[in-house]
């Protein structure tokens, strides 16, 4: 268990964060909720453990707790939460999730956060899905009733970090996904929406190679597999053909655009398939292999007009686009320090507020007594004109000493570090 602790009037504000960076994926999972159990698991933890807000983030390689706690976050506390979040652990289980635990606290846990929201913290910096599910995060536990006004102020500043950091960095401007590359450069090659596009594979990356295409409007797919019932459904979600793998050779209806990727350990697409899928079309084709090892025999791209993309090529685009995404990092942190500074400010007024939220109710109470018993028979005598206007000269300086009161409050307290 590591902690990471500054500092700070952010006071009870922690996350305890156990990811791809301290535990193997399989030992995070078992801390997993699907939203249909958040609800019943996630307000026992909050009742249990006596916490004033929580937060829970579940994505595929993180599971973070955000808190306002008192407490504090030891070996009994982790033990605790991580029972009532799963009662069929293991106690060898539990030690691991210990030994793997990151604790924040106070500002280092709002740095923490801004970092994981602007994709620092990602297994590929630089994903922007990880903003989406930050918020959905919040949402689903503020409609829970497990977030407060600590968490709603700090999940607000995140996400307005996190989308400068997108904006003004080039933190995500570089693609590192090599099914987006794929998709890039075929693209780059003009190839048009009735193209005929052959999949030799219904797997994920095939699955989302696909996804790419489909949103872009190409329309005319042929699946091939192993498996007929997973190229069936490949095939259902693209409108498309599916055969068995074992057909491949027999097709003759040609194509443009041929992607495969297989587990395979030989080559699926030798020369005397791939002449067969040509026939008498003699047009420049376009071939992107995914696999590895790859699934278009050498031969195939030395004999023949074509446009060939493999996963090498692939992988070392992304690496380079990776290297320049880690480039920006150091900009990144400047612009979270930054926005850790703004938060305090924006924490310590919001909690001055919340202190001098009784002033207006005690200021009208005061206003009140005043017109209806001690001063009752001055104002008995006093006709309805005056004691409209008095009332107006009431209300104006009930307002004005409000604002003042509050205003000087902030003032004091910002600049002089109360």
């Amino acid at each position: 268990m590591i902690f990471r602790n500054l500092p700070s009037t952010l006071n009870a504000f922690k996350i305890i964060a156990i990811t791809h960076k301290n535990a193997p994926l399989e030992l995070i999972g078992l801390l997993h909720l699907d939203e249909a159990h958040q609800h019943d698991y996630l307000t026992a933890v909050k009742l249990k453990m006596e916490l004033n807000e929580l937060m829970f983030l579940s994505t595929c390689n993180r599971v973070e707790f955000v808190i306002k706690a008192e407490r504090e976050i030891n070996a009994l506390f982790l033990q605790e939460l991580f029972s009532i979040i799963n009662s069929r652990i293991t106690t060898e289980q539990i030690n691991s999730l210990i030994e793997a635990v990151v604790v924040y606290e106070h500002e280092d846990a709002l740095t923490h956060l801004f970092e994981v929201s602007s994709s620092l913290d990602s297994l590929v910096v630089g994903e922007r899905e990880i903003i989406t599910q930050v918020r959905k995060s919040y949402e689903f536990c503020n409609l829970l009733g497990l977030t407060g006004d600590t968490i709603r102020l700090a999940i607000k500043q995140t996400i307005e970090t996190a989308k400068q950091v997108y904006t003004d960095t080039d933190i995500a401007k570089n693609p590192v996904s090599i099914v987006s590359l794929a998709y890039r450069q075929l693209r780059c090659l003009g190839i048009k929406n009735n193209a005929r596009i052959i999949f030799i594979g219904a797997g994920e990356t095939n699955s989302n190679m696909a996804k790419y295409l489909k949103k872009h409007q190409y329309a005319n797919f042929t699946v091939f597999n192993r498996s007929l019932v997973n190229a069936q459904k490949l095939a259902n979600e693209l409108k498309g053909q599916a055969y068995d793998l074992t057909q491949l050779s027999n097709f003759k209806d040609g194509f443009d655009v041929l992607i495969s990727c297989t587990a395979s350990g030989e080559p699926i697409v030798t020369q005397e398939i791939y002449k067969s899928l040509i026939g008498n079309d003699h047009s420049k084709k376009v071939v992107i292999d995914l696999a590895l090892p790859a699934d278009i025999d050498k031969q195939v791209v030395l004999q023949n007009d074509l446009f060939y993309i493999d996963i090498e090529a692939l992988k070392k685009q992304a690496d380079e686009n990776l290297s320049k995404r880690e480039q920006e990092i150091g900009a990144c942190k400047v612009i979270i320090a930054n926005k850790v500074e703004e938060f305090k400010t924006l924490y310590q007024e919001r909690k001055i507020e919340l202190a001098f939220g009784e002033i207006p109710k005690q200021i009208k109470y005061i206003k009140e007594t005043a017109l209806n018993e001690v001063f009752s028979k001055d104002m008995a005598n006093m006709d309805a004109q005056s004691k409209e206007v008095l009332e107006k000269v009431l209300l104006y300086m009930e307002k004005k000493y409000n604002a003042l009161a509050i205003k000087t409050a902030k003032k004091v307290f910002l600049e002089e570090g109360l």
